[in-house]
């Protein structure tokens, strides 16, 4: 069984049951405990669940925004510091949500650009930010994940063109697919690849593979992705065979 499918099992478990422990994993999967280990950390560290102490059990927990912004957070500031070069004052600037693009977001302050964006954590990087023309796209509040999403989301992303696009991902395959965990953001992602000149996918290594189980776009509808030079070499060689730019951070 492919790691993908077993940790979306996981999740599935845990929808079900509320909680499971590391010997059921182990038993239902045919896998061995410290398999099993590997799977809930990534999961863990992605926000889709929380340890139960004794790391014995788990329990699903959409854990809050700040919570997930601890986990590789040197990783993702030095990512998204190599993300910001990639800015050029004028340009117009769309930022997803999640915790690395939030990260950029404060790499851009003083900067003479337009940010668009569904996240408020990037609203509340540049709120008080002078030189920065910050755009607040509509929709439903996402509140445990700081973001917005819904029709309204889309609509409004229907209406504009930026220059680039900086997408976050929960991960991504071995076939070069960019993917993502939640259902209700996976149309706002593809509506902001849509209205963008240029997307870049910022990613650490822990996304390759990632744990996310829906499939957001293929390979071909990026131009570029910033990550860590140890990420997952066979995977970036399927990225540079589409054309994709890789940067490390």
């Amino acid at each position: 069984m492919l790691t993908t499918t077993r940790q979306a099992r996981i999740l599935q478990s845990l929808r079900a049951d509320g909680q499971v422990t590391v010997e059921e994993l182990a038993v239902e999967f045919g896998v061995s405990p410290s398999t099993v280990r590997r799977d809930l950390n990534a999961l863990s560290a992605e926000g889709l669940l929380r340890r139960v102490r004794g790391g014995g059990g788990i329990e699903p927990d959409r854990v809050p925004f700040a919570e997930v912004a601890t986990h590789q957070s040197t990783q993702k500031t030095a990512i998204a510091a190599r993300a910001a070069t990639l800015v050029r004052d004028g340009d117009v600037v769309l930022i997803d949500i999640g915790t690395t693009t939030a990260l950029l977001a404060r790499q851009l302050r003083g900067r003479r650009i337009t940010v668009i964006t569904s996240s408020l954590a990037v609203v509340d990087a540049l709120r008080d930010d002078d030189a920065v023309e910050l755009i607040v796209l509509g929709g439903v509040v996402r509140k445990n994940y700081s973001s917005m999403v819904g029709v309204l989301t889309e609509q409004a992303l229907a209406q504009i063109r930026a220059t680039v696009c900086f997408l976050g991902t929960s991960g991504i395959r071995a076939d070069g697919t960019i993917s993502d965990t939640t259902g209700t953001e996976v149309p706002v992602k593809l509506a902001m690849i849509a209205s963008s000149q240029r997307t870049v996918v910022l990613a650490d290594a822990t996304k390759f593979p990632g744990v996310g189980l829906l499939s957001v776009c293929g390979a071909s509808a990026i131009s570029a992705i910033v990550t860590e030079d140890h990420a997952d070499p066979a995977t970036l060689a399927v990225l540079r065979t589409a054309k994709v730019e890789v940067m490390f951070s």
